[in-house]
């Protein structure tokens, strides 16, 4: 995959993920499906305040974010390395389909979120840096770090003065995914995982045709004298 198509790939992932964890926010009411920091503090608060019961969804949603970076990772690495982007994303989609599934049969356990949170972790062993910056991953932590360093840098005239781009449009497509997601639950509901699970199935199927054409033929057999 050239590097405009991976970060078309990276920016559109990130935008699924806030996209998804404007979602679980919105259902859980401040927890998140893919900002594990936010649930780790949530955590670490309802544990110190001795409201344990408080501290089991944040817990499960940890869980659940870790046990999918494991699978999907796991996934990436048993899978030849031209094929692992579209199987990895195969598996996401079929998640969020799982999610949507689950949360329609049973709304009051709390599955759909759970399944969210296995898809976001998985999402993190598709993609890796592009070009010095972060592109796929369910968090922007460390891309508003680098915009920082990178305006600094430009500034000062030490680095090239549109390096910070990159950073920047990882960010605002975090932003826009979750405003699209707050926007699409409003009027949708659960139903509004539709859009995130067909959009990883397209990126996958993207990804498997970019696969094929980049694969080497077969050398033509050479007619008979």
């Amino acid at each position: 995959m050239t590097r405009p198509w991976q970060l078309a790939f990276g920016l559109l992932l990130t935008a699924l993920a806030g996209y998804v964890d404007a979602l679980g926010f919105i259902r859980l009411s401040g927890l998140y499906t893919s900002f594990m920091s936010g649930n780790t503090t949530q955590l670490a608060v309802s544990l110190g305040q001795g409201t344990v019961a408080r501290s089991t969804m944040p817990a499960l949603l940890v869980i659940m974010f870790l046990a999918g970076s494991i699978l999907g990772s796991g996934l990436s690495m048993v899978t030849p390395m031209r094929w692992a982007t579209p199987v990895v994303l195969t598996y996401e989609a079929l998640l969020i389909v799982g999610a949507l599934a689950f949360g329609l049969a049973t709304p009051d356990l709390g599955l759909a979120s759970l399944f969210m949170a296995l898809a976001m972790g998985s999402q993190n062993a598709v993609l890796g840096s592009v070009e010095g910056f972060r592109a796929g991953t369910t968090f922007v932590t460390g891309a508003l770090h680098s915009l920082g360093q990178n305006i600094a840098a430009a500034l000062t005239g030490r680095g090239a003065v549109f390096a910070w781009i990159g950073d920047a449009a990882v960010w605002a497509a975090l932003l826009m995914g979750a405003f699209c997601g707050a926007v699409a639950y409003d009027a949708l509901n659960l139903y509004a995982l539709i859009l995130p699970a067909g959009l990883a199935g397209l990126l996958a199927g993207a990804a498997a045709l970019f696969t094929v054409a980049r694969s080497p033929q077969p050398p033509a057999a050479s007619s008979a004298q």
